[in-house]
């Protein structure tokens, strides 16, 4: 039996890994993609992939099973014994991973002992900047019709067999990416995390014996599913359902995507069934079945159910999920799924409200749930070379029974991920930034506010073309308990010329000098009636321009005279007609 103090360093160890390699991707990574978004996880998985131990930086999105489900593949190709030490693996194949191509991982066996006995592998997934197809960017296009168009594909090859690169794999990836020296670049910082995080491991392994690590990596998944376990019997038993809808697939522009979702809780178990959701697209917003259905069900549980636990396999194992083939959360390996990750805050969000109906103190209101890409290209002026610079929404998030929504942040696959620093962009990028701030009234109106969305404006400095791909602007981030809507996003473009402003949501636009774009992003969902909001905070929101006068006065009933001065008799008669039609509403 193994000491508490000898299994709590095991532990910390473990989990230290990814995090001390997550450091090192950072500094050495070419791109800002993962230098400064993010746009990354580091983790480590064992001989079965199954999660140990993954970094906290990254985005939300491969928490789920991205890793783990690149190893299988690579097993059930090669073999265990195939996999040799000194072996290094790279997959973005749709039919496995389920995601747009840039998603590439890169994962390495992890042999300990006399015998080199197969451990586990680290892996690290990053998000290329470019793998070829139709558009820079490969992954931004609205009408790409199959998998082929977005990009090339490889399935579980060996970049490096027995520590000796296999200078084939890297010619197809330098001559199949508009970038070759940054996404080069990026993979030898991937390559490297991926070889220290596996010696690292062995370090462990030598020190401690493998027998104990492995007892303590069984402890670690059965303490995160005793948690799971316990939040899903929190939660009464039933069967709750929730539904929403996306814009469209950006081939049919304006056919909604019905997004039903039925959560089901016996005990301590819960499923996610996804059977009546839209079929398979012939536009881009698809994603395969474990990049999809699951990694939606995924990430939902561990905002629901573990939040503060490291994410490991054992939070998922009281999780089911069902979805027939053929559904544009399980789409076949040919679609295309260049906007996966347009999708997957829809799902979750609306994972959330299912279980709202049963758990409403757990639950927030919806967020803003876009992925909303904007990216401009072309070729610089003073070189000559393709660029791209490309960004996504962040917007607020929904409010709580506890309090304002939090924001502005990415969506919910995305969470915390930096803003890349202005300066930064406009060095090196021909666009200027002219402002970027929180966009007044865009979350929505409660007891508890939701969080805000922004406005940025870019001026292009030379002829760029834009593409953008918004969602969620006919379905807006809901309320619950009675709060309102949150406000959605979409770019809008001002002509140098004196044409009108075109509105655009998904959609490309050729730019010239004098033109400006400006982004706006949606806001959360308000929590509990509008007239429960005590009128200081409303007055806190106005004077922080979080709030306008005017949608004080309309929505929360609070007057100002002049100035920021509240007009009190107004405002009470205002408040009292305010929370008798609030009294009157339909649940």
């Amino acid at each position: 039996m193994l000491d508490a103090i000898t299994a709590e360093i095991i532990r910390q160890r473990l989990l230290a890994v990814p995090e001390l390699i997550d450091r090192n991707v950072t500094r050495t990574a070419f791109s800002p993609l993962i230098a400064d978004y993010k746009d990354y996880a580091v983790g480590i998985v064992d001989a079965q992939g199954r999660l140990i131990a993954q970094c906290k930086g990254g985005i939300t999105v491969f928490v789920a099973n991205a890793l783990g489900t690149a190893v299988l593949d690579g097993l059930a190709l090669y073999g265990a014994s195939r996999i040799e030490p000194g072996d290094v693996l790279i997959t973005n194949h749709a039919g496995t991973m389920g995601q747009h191509l840039n998603n590439v991982v890169m994962y390495t066996p992890i042999h300990v002992g006399p015998q080199q006995e197969l451990f586990g592998f680290m892996a690290l997934v990053f998000h290329w900047m470019d793998v070829g197809g139709a558009i820079v960017g490969s992954c931004v296009s609205n009408t790409t019709t199959d998998i082929y168009q977005e990009g090339i594909q490889f399935r579980s090859v060996k970049l490096v067999k027995r520590g000796e690169p296999a200078e084939d794999i890297y010619r197809m990836i330098e001559y199949n990416t508009r970038f070759p020296e940054m996404v080069l670049g990026d993979v030898q910082a991937q390559l490297a995390g991926c070889l220290k995080g596996r010696d690292m491991v062995v370090e462990i392994i030598a020190r401690y014996g493998l027998s104990p690590v492995r007892e303590t990596i069984e402890n670690m998944w059965d303490q995160s599913e005793r948690i799971a376990r316990k939040a899903i019997a929190a939660i009464p038993d039933g069967t709750y359902e929730a539904s929403s809808y996306l814009d469209d697939d950006g081939i049919r522009s304006g056919l909604r995507i019905p997004v039903k979702v039925r959560v089901e809780i016996l005990g301590d178990e819960l499923t996610v069934d996804f059977s009546e959701v839209a079929d398979q697209l012939p536009g881009p917003l698809n994603s395969g079945r474990q990049g999809g259905a699951v990694a939606a069900a995924r990430i939902a549980c561990k905002y629901l159910l573990t939040p503060d636990e490291p994410a490991n396999e054992g939070a998922f194992r009281p999780l089911k999920v069902r979805i027939p083939d053929g559904k544009f959360l399980s789409a076949a390996p040919d679609a295309p799924m260049g906007g996966s990750g347009s999708t997957l805050p829809t799902g979750i969000d609306t994972i959330l409200r299912a279980v709202a109906q049963a758990a409403p103190g757990s639950v927030n209101a919806g967020h803003h749930g876009t992925f909303g890409i904007h990216m401009f290209h072309g070729r610089a002026p003073s070189s000559g070379e393709i660029f791209k610079h490309g960004n996504t929404a962040i917007g607020g998030w929904g409010a709580s029974p506890e309090g304002d929504g939090e924001g502005p942040f990415r969506s919910m696959i995305h969470a915390d991920t930096f803003e890349m620093p202005i300066e930064m962009q406009e060095a090196l990028f021909p666009c200027r930034i002219e402002s970027f701030s929180l966009r007044t009234d865009s979350g929505g109106a409660g007891t508890y506010r939701g969080g805000l969305g922004i406005e940025r404006v870019y001026a292009p400095t030379a002829p760029v073309s834009l593409a953008a791909s918004f969602d969620r602007t006919a379905c807006p981030p809901w309320g619950l308990a009675g709060g309102s809507e949150g406000l959605p996003g979409f770019v809008e473009i001002r002509p140098a010329t004196d044409s009108a402003p075109v509105h655009l949501t998904k959609g490309n636009q050729s730019l010239a000098p004098g033109d400006t774009v400006v982004v706006r992003t949606g806001g959360g969902g308000g929590w509990g009636p509008a007239a429960g909001r005590e009128v200081e905070s409303v007055v806190a929101d106005v004077r922080a321009g979080y709030v306008s006068a005017a949608a004080a006065a309309s929505t929360y009933g609070v007057i100002f005279s002049r100035g920021l001065l509240v007009d009190e008799e107004r405002t009470a008669a205002a408040r009292k007609a305010l929370q008798q039609r609030s009294e009157k509403a339909p649940e």
